[in-house]
């Protein structure tokens, strides 16, 4: 009775278009629970949180969601944060701040207390894709962090793979502009011969890794620098007679595909023709001291439209045209307790209130429509909408699978 039961149910069940209409959908919704690359599609943005203002963690992966922003980076590991992000399916990388370097520069058994602590805790409900390194260390004034990061990033890696997550958790360390000797025309572009002695061994290393390069890269700071040669038109995306490199004979029209192809030429002649340059910060301040020409709110508005407009294509640069452009905007909201000149604060796509900076196309929150709010703020559940999509994958296929039993 038994084996014919289980034989005509099996019989059945296989000739069932239903039941591969059930792994199908189980096959798409669970592929997603596996972290491939640190990086889905081609758009982040960069959430720090130096002010007393902010929105909650709960309430900023609602806005994230709203936007349909998949990536982004912190500048911390943050335990509050990374709770609010479980279940959430935001990729995140987190950050080992540049005070921790020299610690865990030391040993691996350094950075396996910190990752233990920090990250393993979290994995896989918080999508935690990657690890900078630090940030801005080689070309920056601290030569004492240009010794040890290195050896960090190989003690992270190492402390990684004998967790079992350097498959899913990317070990990187972004740069500033600092690190090259010059950068125009893009193709000029190479290291400083100080920074090559301590980069060079650490792109080797990530090369091993198959970690791209990141790259701090703003228009804004070079024109601020020298609006008098530089054409804000150039800066902003917007129509321009643009500069032709007469080494590569290449047409630029803006100068962030620039600065993306002078990284692609110094990694060249580095002797690392084949590593992915990701933008890990770019942007535009809505408002500045006077003497920080540029910084306005339609300039920020104008480069940030056009930037996501760009990115949205999902093409190349002119050196690199089969290789699409992904990078994370600097930054998500204004942050009031940043030190430095006033641009510092009010490079944000969003005021503190969750309400848009300017309008690229984003929803800011909207506190007063309680009802829509309440719903996305706290209906989600536990897992977030992943988590719901599960149950409700899994309920229907049960009962798809008991129907064809009982025909």
């Amino acid at each position: 009775m038994g084996s014919t039961f289980l034989g005509n149910f099996s019989t059945r069940l296989m000739g069932s278009s239903s039941f591969f209409l059930c792994l199908l959908i189980f096959s798409v919704l669970f592929s997603n629970v596996v972290t491939g690359n640190a990086f889905t599609g081609t758009y982040g943005v960069n959430y720090g949180r130096i002010a007393d203002n902010l929105p909650s963690p709960g309430s900023v992966v609602t806005l994230l969601k709203a936007a349909k922003i998949k990536n982004i980076r912190i500048y911390d590991a943050d335990h509050e944060v990374l709770k609010a992000f479980k279940g959430s399916g935001i990729q995140i990388i987190v950050g080992l701040g540049n005070e921790f370097l020299k610690d865990i520069s030391i040993g691996e058994d350094r950075a396996m207390n910190w990752i233990k602590e920090n990250v393993e805790p979290f994995v896989p409900k918080t999508k935690i894709v990657g690890i900078a390194v630090g940030n801005e260390i080689l070309g920056g004034d601290d030569h004492e962090l240009w010794e040890v990061l290195l050896p960090a990033a190989k003690n992270v890696y190492s402390a990684l793979k004998r967790l079992g997550l350097s498959k899913s958790i990317e070990v990187s360390s972004p740069n500033s502009e600092a690190v090259f000797a010059n950068s125009f025309p893009p193709s000029a572009c190479v290291f400083k011969e100080d920074v090559l002695i301590y980069m060079k061994p650490l792109l080797q290393f990530f090369s091993q890794i198959g970690t791209p390069f990141y790259i701090n890269a703003y228009p804004f700071l070079a024109y601020k620098s020298d609006p008098e040669h530089i054409d804000i038109r150039y800066a902003l995306f917007q129509s321009n007679a643009g500069i032709v490199d007469a080494k590569t004979n290449l047409h630029y029209d803006n100068m962030f595909e620039a600065q993306v192809d002078a990284a692609y030429a110094a990694l060249e002649k580095a002797g690392f023709p084949k590593m992915e340059v990701i933008v890990s910060e770019t942007g535009w301040a809505s408002h500045g001291d006077a003497n920080e020409a540029g910084a306005n709110l339609q300039n920020a508005r104008t480069y940030n439209y056009n930037l996501k407009k760009k990115l949205s294509k999902k093409k190349g640069t002119p050196y690199r045209p089969k290789t699409v452009v992904k990078a994370y905007v600097f930054a998500l909201f204004n942050e009031n307790l940043k030190p430095g000149p006033t641009s510092e604060r009010n490079f944000g796509l969003f005021k503190p209130d969750g309400s848009i900076a300017y309008d690229i196309g984003f929803t800011g929150l909207r506190e007063s429509s309680s009802a829509s709010s309440l719903l996305s703020f706290k209906g989600i559940g536990g897992y977030g909408w992943l988590g719901c999509s599960y149950s409700l994958v899994l309920t229907t296929c049960i009962a798809v699978l008991l129907s064809v039993t009982f025909l």
